[in-house]
């Protein structure tokens, strides 16, 4: 298997699979929402359960078509705080798959130069998902490939109330609590701003993901199903991002006559 391109490799020009050109921009952080297993499973007859598994199973396809594209930094939005309140058969059975495809995929994710993260909290999951998360980021600690960040029982809220109580509990004055300062205590501190937001099954909201970082965040909905989502749709985001003009709340570049 080849090696995931570094982040300091600049994003390749060659031409994709289906033959599409590259975009001309390409974003360095991209941030996902992975939806739509449930419904995927439903329109396949199969439990709910197995449009999970394939979900997971989608994982590596997605984070190999976006380093080859040239992006740096993915962030996969795995289990949210609210999935907490799904019926606890399918809690269980979503945190089990987590802790399989965990163990299964850090090894070949190292093997590509992959450096994994967590988002979120560890305590309220198994002792055995803790386990596989810790080593996970042990293993790939010292890869300078692609950053993939897993938030795991992570919402957005959360992240920022904990950076509240940690500014507070570190006696920082309050005239000092610039962005750069709070940013500094959010889960991300290290992770630049997403670029884009891409969201599979058609839904049009964030879902309490990445609330603070997502300020001028480009959004791409797609309908397709998250077990679905493959390397041409990948391409299709990402041309869909290239094409939008990014003003930051400024005015747009005057067009020349």
């Amino acid at each position: 298997m080849t090696q995931l391109a570094s982040q300091s490799r600049p994003p390749r020009r060659s031409r994709r699979a289906g033959g599409e050109a590259p975009p001309s921009v390409t974003p360095e952080h991209v941030a996902l929402i992975m939806d739509g297993n449930g419904r995927w499973a439903r329109s396949h007859g199969i439990p709910r359960s197995e449009g999970h598994r394939a979900g997971t199973d989608n994982v590596r396809r997605i984070v190999e078509a976006f380093s080859e594209h040239g992006v740096r930094y993915l962030t996969l939005y795995a289990f949210s705080t609210e999935n907490w309140h799904r019926p606890e058969d399918e809690v269980s059975t979503l945190l089990e798959i987590l802790k399989e495809v965990t163990g299964r995929e850090a090894e070949r994710l190292h093997e590509q130069g992959v450096r994994i993260r967590h988002l979120g909290r560890l305590d309220r999951v198994s002792k055995e998902l803790q386990k596989a998360v810790h080593d996970s980021l042990t293993l790939t600690e010292g890869n300078s490939g692609l950053t993939l960040s897993v938030a795991l029982d992570y919402g957005g809220r959360d992240e920022i109330l904990d950076a509240v109580r940690r500014v507070v509990s570190s006696r920082v004055p309050p005239e000092e609590v610039t962005e750069e300062v709070f940013r500094s205590f959010l889960y991300t501190n290290d992770l630049p701003d997403p670029d884009l937001i891409v969201r599979t099954g058609g839904e049009m909201r964030l879902s309490n993901f990445l609330l603070w970082q997502s300020a001028y965040a480009e959004f791409y909905s797609t309908p397709v199903y998250w077990p679905d989502f493959d390397e041409a749709e990948v391409a299709k985001a990402l041309a869909a991002f290239a094409a939008r003009q990014r003003r930051f709340g400024k005015l747009a570049a005057e067009q020349p006559e």
